[in-house]
């Protein structure tokens, strides 16, 4: 497995020399073709000049053989740095300086140009290129051709004609480009290896910067993983980049799942405890019954008793289970409209006799017109029906218990309120808790299992919905959303 390091300095280092190359070649071409413009044009203005001259020197009867003209020659050819040579119309050459040594027509007789050369003077009126000039040259130069023309009399008609005469040849050498080339290719690669020391630093740095907390998250996560639920990724607080957020993600989710393991901790010995007591209860009684130690005539309120924990523990049982139903991940709550006051006013019917035994009063603010909600119609009839429920066994006997639904905001807010007791603040972030029963909830409602308020805060968190739970001066109120359709 390759790591995130190779990789990265690869990327970079990939990304580096092809920038290289790329810039290189272009600037390369770019130099190139400006030098060779530049010799091309420096020789054409020479070979212009030499051939001007020559045909003056004509004009005034200077031939090619005369000191003044070979003289005058050999400066312009040690002036430009390259060979000036003289050849006549058909490519015969007849004269040729570099400036220090001379060679005259003697030196040269018999020697021509290649005539695809001549050739092209005479049609196209000039000559550039790159050419040994058929062996003249060891190696190839640069050369640029212009022809000589001189003007003649035509004694007859007494026209004016320009004849040519000869050719003037400027050939430079072709080193200039190639030690262009050479530097060009040093000082690219010397910037290159320098550039590449600099981005493996770089890349080494940053990239253990990155793969160390990366190793860190992952072998926290592997210890986390084995149990280790009270360790997290320390020392990134302060970084602000993609790493410092990981890190948080991972220590934010790394508490809510020691979070989940004490709440599963405490649910099942929760669980424990609420099972003990009614199983302890009926083995008691039933032990009792069985080795004669409850008399005979105590033995019906000891089996009422065995009934009555036996039914606790198969509603325990039945909750449990509603409570499986509610949080397995298969659960998908059905969303249709309803009307949440009829809802609410079916369930105050099916608990009026619980309501009446009580002598409580009940103060309904409903509005007239249908108040239309989505949701699941029957969970909420759960919801509803446990707040109600729960408002009647703590309400005062003979009290005023209170239900109210308004809208405001696309929500409608479903209240139940009741007057008793004041349960305590620091109660009230525990209500919702499973198995969460007060000391005097466990005295006045020996019924309850602790799971109602939990249930319904489960059922409105899988309609995404809200609950809060207000207590002062005796009155309770809990106050659930619901959206409107």
């Amino acid at each position: 497995m390759r790591s995130l390091y190779k990789r990265q300095f690869a990327l970079t280092a990939g990304m580096i020399l092809i920038s290289f190359a790329l810039l290189g070649t272009a600037f390369f071409t770019l130099s190139y073709q400006y030098t060779l413009r530049q010799t091309r044009d420096s020789m054409e203005r020479n070979a212009n000049y030499v051939a001007n001259f020559t045909s003056k020197s004509r004009s005034l009867g200077l031939g090619v053989e005369d000191d003044v003209y070979i003289a005058m020659i050999a400066t312009i050819a040690q002036i430009s740095d390259a060979v000036v040579l003289i050849t006549e119309a058909d490519g015969e050459m007849v004269v040729s300086t570099d400036g220090i040594s001379v060679m005259g027509y003697k030196e040269l007789a018999g020697s021509y140009l290649p005539k695809s050369i001549a050739d092209q003077v005479a049609r196209s009126g000039s000559y550039t290129g790159m050419s040994d000039l058929g062996g003249f040259f060891a190696e190839k130069r640069y050369v640029a051709g212009t022809p000589i023309l001189v003007k003649t009399v035509d004694v007859t008609t007494g026209q004016t004609r320009q004849s040519l005469v000869g050719v003037a040849y400027v050939a430079a050498e072709a080193s200039s480009l190639t030690e262009l080339w050479r530097a060009f290719t040093s000082i690219f690669f010397f910037t290159a290896v320098v550039v590449l020391c600099i981005a493996f630093l770089t890349s080494s740095v940053t990239s253990l910067r990155q793969t160390k907390p990366l190793k860190e998250i992952a072998e926290t996560a592997r210890k986390f993983g084995h149990g280790e639920y009270e360790l997290r990724v320390r020392g990134y607080e302060d970084r602000k980049d993609e790493v410092g957020e990981l890190a948080e993600a991972f220590n934010a989710m790394a508490d809510s799942i020691s979070k989940s393991e004490e709440r599963r901790s405490e649910f099942v010995a929760n669980i424990s405890h609420e099972l003990k007591t009614p199983m302890t209860t009926i083995a008691g009684f039933s032990d009792g019954i069985l080795d004669g130690t409850i008399p005979p005539d105590r033995e019906r309120a000891a089996l009422q008793t065995i009934s009555s924990e036996t039914r606790r523990l198969s509603r325990l049982v039945r909750r449990m289970l509603d409570l499986s139903r509610l949080q397995s991940a298969e659960n998908v709550t059905a969303q249709e409209q309803f009307d949440v006051s009829e809802v609410m006013l079916r369930v105050l019917v099916s608990l009026e006799t619980k309501i009446n035994s009580r002598r409580l009063d009940v103060d309904t603010q409903l509005p007239d017109a249908p108040v239309m909600v989505w949701g699941d119609p029957d969970a909420i009839t759960q919801v509803c029906y446990n707040l109600l429920d729960n408002a009647i066994k703590f309400s005062a006997e003979g009290s005023t218990m209170g239900i109210s639904i308004t809208t405001k905001g696309g929500k409608a807010h479903v209240a139940v309120r009741n007057t008793g007791a004041t349960i305590p603040p620091d109660e009230l972030a525990m209500i919702f808790d499973r198995f969460h029963k007060s000391d005097k909830s466990r005295s006045v409602d020996r019924e309850g299992v602790g799971l109602g308020l939990y249930i319904v805060k489960t059922i409105l968190n899988n309609h995404k919905e809200n609950i809060t739970v207000t207590s002062q001066d005796g009155v309770t109120e809990f106050v659930f959303t619901l959206t409107l359709a």
